[in-house]
């Protein structure tokens, strides 16, 4: 089945995109439609955790709205961040979005190669005995906590951000042959915004273990997976698929 019309999960690109030269060399059209968003949680929903943010000596940020939140609710039950704070993220974007709130140094930020194993190699031997606070949404909490538990780190976790699913009402999805997925959030608001729906020939592409996973688990094919090897972006993985018809 030739690919006319790809969707993908993501919002619209505000740079210079892959998706663009895919776009001119194939004669395909990608349209943008994010199927969740992450938002951070209230004061009240903070509070209700009962965490005290400093009985933790590190801190593990996945995403930049974490810190938003982060910084924003310590400010709201006024809680002053000690400068002795170490801070773990996922990847080094993640890393250098703390020069918004915090003065960068190297001695006390971290970062992985955006996935949460890579944080636990951050942190290695040399900073295990911190104790580490693990800014979290709702979805990734128990995933992490056995993470952390499994490597055997001295933790607790706080749920910052929420994951609501977008509403898709006025999405068509039998206008795409192909869909494509970089979270278990987006299979579980395809889910939601269309409890009806069946794959018939509609073609799905996705990122990560995990969302393949989630895909696996809701009885829906995968046709393109990354990273690969031979495809490490999902751009990548479609102009090989292109390529080869």
């Amino acid at each position: 089945m030739a690919l006319k019309n790809v969707l993908i999960s993501q919002p619209i690109p505000t740079g210079a995109s892959p998706y663009a030269d895919i776009e001119t060399k194939f004669g395909v059209k990608v349209d943008f439609q994010p199927f969740f968003r992450v938002e951070g949680v209230s004061k009240r929903d903070f509070v209700s955790q009962k965490v005290s943010v400093l009985d933790y000596t590190a801190i593990v940020f996945s995403s930049r709205t974490a810190i938003d939140s982060f910084f924003s609710l310590c400010e709201q039950t006024r809680v002053i961040v000690p400068e002795t704070m170490k801070y773990f993220c996922q990847s080094e974007a993640i890393a250098l979005y703390l020069q918004k709130y915090i003065v960068y140094r190297k001695r006390k930020i971290f970062f992985g190669n955006g996935s949460f194993p890579s944080v636990i190699e951050a942190i290695g031997t040399k900073h295990k005995n911190e104790k580490f606070l693990i800014a979290c949404n709702d979805a990734l909490k128990p995933d992490v906590d056995n993470l952390f538990s499994k490597a055997k780190l001295s933790h607790g976790s706080v749920v910052l951000v929420r994951t609501v699913n977008n509403d898709l009402a006025s999405l068509s999805l039998s206008n795409y042959q192909m869909i494509v997925f970089y979270s278990p959030n987006d299979v579980r608001s395809l889910q939601e915004n269309f409890p009806d729906f069946q794959q018939k020939d509609i073609l799905f592409a996705t990122y990560g273990p995990s969302t393949a996973k989630a895909m696996e688990k809701a009885g829906l094919k995968v046709e393109i997976s990354a990273p690969t090897p031979e495809a490490p972006s999902i751009a990548q993985a479609l102009t090989l698929y292109l390529s080869s018809k």
